[in-house]
């Protein structure tokens, strides 16, 4: 059995800016939903049985109340935001399982149920289909992968140092230290990904990390001045280490729940809903 676990939110985003305008018979803005539709579709008809969909259902969760300046929907174009209700009610009609988050977030619902496909023992494989490296976290060996579908690429462990120089348990303390200018955090001035990947592929932790540069023993650009930012700013780092690590507590059923047993009876009224798109004169 192999379980596929979609972005839903990237996968919007990425039909959105990829697709021509296409609106409905009551004038609102159909193409990217109609394409992440039929994207999850085909990949069922390709073959998959065990599919479920993240949607961020609201943008903001519970890391704004950690940091102020973390990602918001400030800024997004209202023509993709207002069709991700849209998105999760046509999944669903179509017989897919998706979790629309609210307190939570599209990526704490893909690390859970990778968590609960892994603990399953009669799941062969976990495709996580995200390039988002913060899902990183959740690859496990050659059985919990991540998957590029846009790329046609899968990176498995192995994958994940060879890109982050880092095993997936420090894919957090990673990020903590470089930050994610995509969720909005800035990490620790000077710690690059250089110098980052060097010091966690020794200490693997933040905790760990000793605040004597002298006993580092690492090949990174001027240590010195690294280990006084982490001891100055230690706090600061397990904040951002804690918006980057992902929850795997958010309740997503079990792997039975994502087997895809056909469409509603919604869902041939709401497609040919979305099929009506007037033509362009």
């Amino acid at each position: 059995m192999e379980v596929h676990l979609i972005d839903g939110t990237y996968e919007l985003f990425r039909h959105y800016y990829a697709l021509p305008s296409a609106k409905d018979p009551e004038g609102r803005e159909v193409a990217a939903v109609r394409g992440v539709v039929t994207s999850v579709l085909g990949m069922i008809t390709a073959g998959a049985t065990h599919v479920g969909v993240a949607t961020d259902h609201v943008i903001e969760s519970f890391r704004n109340r950690l940091w102020y300046g973390y990602k918001t929907g400030a800024g997004i174009d209202p023509a993709l935001l207002g069709q991700f209700p849209l998105l999760e009610e046509a999944l669903a009609a179509a017989g897919i399982a998706v979790w629309p988050m609210v307190e939570f977030e599209a990526d704490d619902a893909l690390a859970a149920a990778a968590d609960v496909a892994g603990r399953d023992t009669r799941v062969d494989r976990v495709f996580i289909c995200t390039p988002d490296k913060d899902l990183a976290q959740c690859v496990r060996g050659t059985r919990v992968v991540q998957m590029d579908r846009r790329m046609r690429t899968v990176r498995d462990e192995a994958g994940v140092i060879a890109r982050f120089g880092v095993p997936p348990e420090s894919i957090p303390d990673y990020l903590a230290l470089v930050g994610d200018a995509a969720d909005g955090y800035p990490g620790l001035p000077g710690w690059g990904a250089k110098s980052a990947a060097a010091v966690l592929a020794r200490f693997h932790h933040l905790e760990a990390i000793p605040d004597d540069w002298r006993t580092w023993s690492v090949n990174a650009a001027n240590p010195a001045r690294l280990a006084r930012t982490l001891a100055s700013e230690r706090q600061q780092a397990m904040l951002f280490r804690r918006l980057a690590t992902l929850r795997t507590d958010v309740d997503v059923g079990s792997v039975d729940d994502l087997r895809w047993q056909g469409p509603t009876p919604a869902f041939a009224p709401l497609a040919a809903r979305l099929d009506a798109v007037p033509k362009a004169p």
